[in-house]
């Protein structure tokens, strides 16, 4: 009876994952070669296909979309065993600044977790000033923050374009000042900043009309049609509408969104390089790339 290979099936469930065997050798620290080997292995020990090939793309075939559920059953129950025997379970403390902390990220813990279940995970969503003094004391292993608002260096990830977002029946009129829903001052966020900067430079007069703590708070007020927000296309709320152009408000600076980390051990510094992986392959990679 044919046996298979853990770090095989591993290597199937990335590049089904991230639809790239580029990613997901990546992701697993190898090359895309030695993934195309493990997995050519793989379908020839179930006698299958699991993965269809174009020049532009992956994607499960038939038998690979039945094996998948299996597939990660073999590898958590792997991980499981493993954790039998481990001394102490690895904890990975993760730091994501508000914005950046999408729709996405359940699926990225998700395929974090299926990676290795035994995994303990920290998250913190806050701003990248309290995320990044966490990160050198110790009580984060890794943040996700934008570059404008933390020290130099760092791994890039992505960027994030920014609009101005409102309920679709706000209105304004020219010559008034226009009211924003934004963060509080005792924030220091780099969200404050970017509005503040962009309006007063075209000569827009503001106002504050709500002031609340975290993207939850700016979403509802924007959703209840309090006001208008500087907001991450990706994070807007759903049902507003981008009305930077109806309005006549200046053009907002896209965000660098990088990686900072302290040494990790291998198991924790092996998933957080499967998050970035998936996280860049989820947010469209490096614009400029």
């Amino acid at each position: 009876m044919a046996t298979l290979d853990v770090e095989a099936v591993r290597a199937f469930l990335l590049v089904a994952d991230l639809q790239s065997f580029t990613r997901a050798a990546e992701a697993l620290g190898s090359t895309q070669a030695t993934i195309s080997v493990k997995l050519r292995r793989l379908e020839d020990k179930l006698g299958a296909r699991l993965l269809e090939r174009t020049p532009r793309r992956v994607r499960l075939s038939q038998q690979g979309a039945a094996f998948l559920p299996a597939a990660r059953d073999f590898v958590a129950a792997h991980e499981r065993a493993l954790a039998e025997f481990a001394s102490a379970p690895c904890r990975l403390a993760l730091g994501f600044v508000d914005h950046v902390a999408g729709p996405e990220l359940p699926i990225l813990l998700g395929q974090l977790h299926t990676h290795d279940p035994s995994l303990v995970l920290k998250v913190r969503i806050d701003t990248t000033s309290l995320l990044m003094e966490e990160l050198d004391d110790g009580a984060l292993d890794a943040v996700i923050v934008h570059s404008e608002d933390s020290r130099s260096g760092g791994l890039r990830l992505s960027d994030t374009r920014y609009g101005w977002f409102a309920a679709p029946g706000f209105e304004w009129r020219r010559g008034e000042p226009l009211r924003l829903a934004m963060p509080s001052v005792a924030e220091c966020c780099v969200d404050r900043l970017r509005a503040i900067q962009a309006l007063d430079a075209a000569g827009t007069p503001w106002s504050e009309a709500f002031i609340g703590g975290g993207g939850a708070a700016i979403n509802m007020a924007v959703s209840a049609g309090l006001a208008v927000a500087a907001l991450a296309s990706r994070a807007a709320p759903p049902g507003s509408v981008e009305v930077g152009a109806k309005l006549g408000l200046p053009p907002l600076p896209s965000s660098e969104i990088v990686l900072h980390a302290n040494g990790l051990k291998p198991r924790a510094s092996e998933a957080l390089r499967i998050l970035t992986t998936a996280f860049r392959e989820h947010r469209g990679g490096v614009e400029a790339a």
